[in-house]
């Protein structure tokens, strides 16, 4: 494939990328007139989990290509997929390519072996990543440089340019290059994860030829700007920068001759790996474990590799040397046009453009913490009412504010809290920290195996430890992924106790990209079902009696399933809306369809991996599934029931997925309020199911349409029309 002789996949496909193909792999069941009727296990009423995954990635790459996003925009949901990408394969083929090293025989749920699904994984991702590279190419860089932001080859460089592009090589790149050499005398170097290389055929001394590996150096930006002027007038009369900016793989290859004088270098090509990045951890106590976490992310980079990208003039010869010291295999090699690793356009968004971005806009406070309900402290006003937050809508400040607030209150003894991803410079633990310098007791479980956040958990780790305040680890054998702070207050005679719960983690950042719910309450059930879940995170309690929480692992399966199950029982009357992130458990899925074969009617909002395939004839007919993919991340768990009209309502940090219900533990939590169930039915769930504009509809092949206002029906984008009422909802 090139650029400009070979037609675009798009072009080819319209707006539809192929499902997968081949034997199991295909998303098209078969006809139910030529098979008996799948009953709730058969094989044809599952999607396979990581098609469905990738699935969900080309929703994604759907909004880099949707022209009425703004165009930076589009080029960070660009970046999202490659980056999303990445990760897929640092975490899932790496997990496949061990079953099959091991010689699992497990079949997916939908009848995949661990080979099979390996096999359409190469062909959708390929397609997939032809696409992206057709869309930054045809699409993105032509309107960014009408734009003003102009991504050049250096080829393409004036002579201006090419001075200031050799001037930055000699003093920011040049000194940073380390060139490898690959001969008798020096082993083959380590190539780290993730990392963008030059690969290079020389001639040494001896006229033969030797590889020698250049690391792209990850400290300096990978788009280099080459000189920022003024364009021509606009129609407000301003006078916008022009933006230049050549790609540093591409600098320094027009400049390794400097590397190697009196060398003859005869090719340079760029190539990228991806290693498996899962750890395997011995949790044999929580000081252990913390050593544990420490050696697995130093041995991240060095682990199997799982992927080599190389562009497609990438010479045999050059290919046959990675392969072997590599140690891949041909279907391990993928060709991709260059660049390689397009996570990096990511930068481009820092731009000051924010004509080409999505307008900002000042998340509102509820009325429950605000104006004339807010007269004394946040204490007071959750005594009131239980409070309900929406974020990104509703600010995250409050949650901030009453931790804060707890530091310093004199009245306050103790915090307890778990923390997943915090990020870094978190607010959330400076007032931890505050509250320890403040001589209250706290004790935090930080969740060291936050995939990912590692290095940063165990930062603040130690940071809390450092200051005398009681931390955690994780619990053995499970990942803590509830979002749960406990205050406890002296007021009067007594001891009173107020919690936060939230669908999301206690980081800032996050809480202004993903939909997430936040919940305060003193409700005496709950707060005691707090106190009893630290109990069980720090102690040895084998706590088992939860009053309203439902807590995984202990019961939270065992009541999800008899909620469903009480829902069946009411036929045709039933309802259920569920809006998760994934649904995976093949538990949760036979139950669910046996209540659609009752009468129910099912209502999923399922942002990404859906396993359940709806629509099938008297089987699933009575399901939906709808993923809202925008401009935020969709994070927040909501499971109601309409229970006969009695509607119960349960938001948490869980999806119904194996991990979730058996390796982790996760809380679920009631909002008994009548009103703000009234709310999160009516002013949440209903908009996001009426939205016809960022929604896709799951079809019975397990393909997912967008879909589009029908005739005389006004258009509806679920998170824009969230944030038009939020200037509503401060005065409601």
């Amino acid at each position: 494939m090139t650029r400009d002789t070979q037609q675009s996949p798009l072009e080819e496909r319209g707006s539809t990328l192929p499902a997968p193909g081949g034997r199991g792999a295909d998303l098209t069941p078969v006809e139910p007139a030529t098979v008996s009727t799948p009953s709730a296990g058969d094989v044809r009423l599952f999607v396979n989990r990581e098609l469905s995954l990738i699935e969900f990635q080309r929703r994604v790459f759907d909004e880099a290509r949707d022209p009425a996003n703004p165009l930076l925009e589009r080029v960070k949901f660009l970046a999202i997929v490659a980056s999303n990408l990445d990760e897929f394969f640092m975490i899932r083929v790496a997990g496949l390519k061990q079953q099959l090293a091991a010689g699992v025989t497990e079949i997916s749920a939908d009848g995949l072996s661990a080979s099979g699904q390996l096999a359409a994984i190469r062909r959708e991702t390929l397609a997939l990543s032809r696409a992206l590279s057709e869309c930054l190419h045809n699409e993105l860089i032509p309107q960014l440089a009408l734009a003003g932001i102009h991504l050049l080859d250096f080829p393409q460089l004036n002579e201006k340019q090419v001075a200031l592009a050799r001037t930055y090589f000699d003093e920011m790149v040049f000194p940073v290059l380390t060139p490898l050499a690959f001969d008798p005398g020096r082993p083959f170097p380590h190539i780290s994860n993730l990392s963008l290389n030059l690969g290079l055929l020389i001639e040494d001394a001896s006229r033969q030829e030797r590889f020698v590996r250049i690391k792209v150096p990850d400290t300096l930006p990978r788009l280099v700007a080459i000189g920022r002027s003024s364009g021509g007038l606009k129609k407000d009369g301003r006078v916008p920068h022009q933006y230049h900016f050549v790609w540093l793989e591409q600098l320094i290859a027009a400049n390794v001759e400097r590397l190697f004088p009196g060398v003859k270098v005869i090719e340079v090509h760029p190539f990228r790996v991806t290693r498996d990045a899962e750890m395997l951890l011995q949790e044999m106590e929580a000081a252990d474990l913390l050593e544990s976490i420490e050696d697995g992310v130093r041995r991240r980079r060095f682990g199997q590799v799982v992927r080599l990208d190389v562009t497609p003039a990438f010479p045999g010869r050059l290919r046959e040397i990675l392969m072997a010291n590599l140690e891949v295999l041909p279907q391990d090699v993928y060709e991709r046009e260059p660049p390689l690793g397009l996570s990096g356009v990511a930068s481009l968004c820092a731009i000051e453009r924010h004509d080409l971005k999505f307008p900002s806009f000042l998340p509102a406070t509820p009325s429950r913490l605000s104006g004339q309900d807010h007269e004394d402290d946040i204490f007071a006003a959750i005594r009131r009412n239980d409070i309900l937050l929406h974020h990104p809508f509703d600010a995250f400040s409050p949650v901030v504010d009453f931790l804060r607030v707890a530091a310093r209150d004199p009245g306050v003894l103790a915090i307890k809290q778990t923390l997943y991803r915090v990020g870094r410079n978190s607010p959330v633990v400076e007032a931890l920290l505050e509250a320890i310098q403040n001589g209250k007791q706290i004790a935090v479980l930080v969740e060291l195996k936050a995939r990912f956040d590692e290095e940063s958990n165990i930062g603040w780790a130690r940071a809390l430890e450092a200051e005398g305040g009681h931390v955690i680890y994780g619990l053995l054998g499970f990942k803590t992924h509830s979002k749960i702070a406990l205050v406890v207050r002296r007021e009067g005679e007594g001891l009173a106790r107020y919690v936060h719960l939230s669908t999301g983690n206690y980081n800032p950042l996050t809480a202004s990209l993903y939909t997430d719910l936040g919940f305060f309450t003193c409700d005496r059930d709950i707060c005691e079902d707090a106190t009893r879940l630290f109990n069980y995170l720090t102690g040895y309690s084998r706590e088992r009696d939860f009053r309203k929480l439902l807590v995984a692992p202990i019961n939270m399966r065992e009541r999800l399933v008899e909620l469903i199950e009480r829902e069946t029982r009411a036929g045709s009357d039933g309802h259920l809306i569920f809006k998760i992130n994934a649904l995976v458990d093949r538990e949760m899925i036979q139950t669910l369809v046996r209540a659609a074969q009752e009468g129910v009617r099912i209502d999923l909002l399922v942002r990404g991996i859906c396993c359940l395939r709806p629509g099938i004839p008297g089987v699933s007919d009575r399901i939906t599934v709808t993923s809202i993919v925008g401009r935020f991340l969709e994070h927040s768990r909501i499971f109601w029931f309409k229970n006969g009209g009695a509607e119960e309502v349960y938001l948490g940090s869980a999806d119904l997925m194996p991990r979730n219900l058996d390796r982790r533990v996760e809380v679920l939590f009631p909002v008994q309020d009548r009103a703000l169930a009234l709310h999160l039915r009516e002013e949440i769930l209903e908009t996001y199911l009426r939205d016809n504009t960022r929604a896709r509809r799951m079809r019975s092949d397990g393909r997912y349409e967008r879909l589009a206002p029908r005739d005389g029906e006004p258009s509806l984008d679920s998170q824009a029309g969230l944030i038009s009422n939020v200037a509503r909802r401060r005065g409601v």
